[in-house]
């Protein structure tokens, strides 16, 4: 199915995460061993829409999410829209295939008095290397909206401590520019000073690293972060992406334009940013409906 060149494509030409990358390998693989056990089809010229549509049916019977299925068709439709652009074959089999719509869920938040708790707690931690660590993972996503992946990728030559200001490379390569406070800039400049004592003359540039002093890697980053966010209340479930959600959130609750909180984020378009609107209003319906005399005033009385 020509598998290994269309994930080069991925990784060097449209520069797509590792971990995407290794996900759309994982659903390819899948829908490869599909059709090849029902229909013998082992050539990607052979796959007919027919082919697809009975490997979405097949997976709903077995009970995934729908989220799960669209972004296994998704892979599919990119696999055979890159077949195409290279004269491999006419029609891509996988367009116009309907999938179920998820149920809208809105971003999971962390109040902002529990991160304050939790990002003061760790400030006051101790000498060691690690509660440095953990304090500029946890403050870094939430002051200033980084991706896991983008944490994880984050560079000391990326980070310009007098200017109090982040470069990153984002999705697409796009790249941003991330203020940052003077509070979190202390904190870099002893977290360097830290590392340089526990690790010497590291020989990567990747700014946060593991306890053993290797780069940070996903699991890695989630685990530690679920964990503290867990103990600071009601946040059962809370990832990593809470904190950018909540950064988002946060902001828009205290008076940010839209637009900008689009640009910190980096967002390609305004309708991946105002899903954080629907939080806010929320969260405003919920304190006019206690606060206010008439919110829950019945009709004729």
């Amino acid at each position: 199915m020509q598998l290994l060149a269309f994930l080069h494509h991925l990784q060097h030409e449209r520069r797509l995460s590792a971990h995407t990358v290794v996900a759309y390998k994982k659903d390819l693989e899948q829908f490869s061993d599909y059709q090849s056990v029902i229909y013998a089809n082992t050539r990607a010229s052979q796959i007919k829409r027919t082919h697809i549509r009975s490997w979405m049916v097949s997976l709903h019977e077995e009970g995934l999410a729908a989220t799960s299925i669209r972004r296994k068709l998704a892979a599919v439709k990119a696999f055979f829209r890159w077949r195409q652009e290279r004269g491999f074959q006419e029609k891509n089999p996988a367009l116009r295939i309907p999938t179920a719509k998820p149920p809208k869920r809105l971003p999971k938040v962390v109040p902002e008095k529990d991160l304050k708790r939790l990002i003061d707690r760790l400030a006051e931690g101790s000498d060691q290397f690690e509660d440095w660590r953990d304090y500029l993972m946890i403050a870094l996503m939430y002051e200033t909206g980084l991706r896991r992946s983008e944490l994880i990728d984050l560079r000391k030559s990326n980070v310009n401590i007098p200017q109090r200001t982040i470069r990153v490379l984002g999705k697409g390569s796009k790249e941003r520019l991330l203020p940052f406070g003077q509070s979190l800039a202390e904190k870099l400049e002893g977290y360097i000073t830290i590392r340089e004592q526990t690790f010497g003359n590291y020989e990567h540039d990747q700014l946060l690293l593991t306890d053993k002093g290797r780069p940070l890697y996903a699991k890695f980053v989630y685990n530690k972060v679920k964990s503290y966010l867990n103990g600071i209340g009601h946040h059962t479930g809370a990832s990593p992406h809470a904190l950018r959600h909540s950064f988002a959130t946060h902001l828009l609750e205290h008076g940010a334009d839209l637009n900008a909180v689009k640009s910190l984020l980096g967002h390609a378009g305004l309708a991946a940013t105002q899903i954080y609107t629907h939080q806010r209003i929320d969260r405003l319906r919920a304190v006019y409906k206690q606060a206010h005399p008439a919110a829950e005033r019945k009709r004729g009385s």
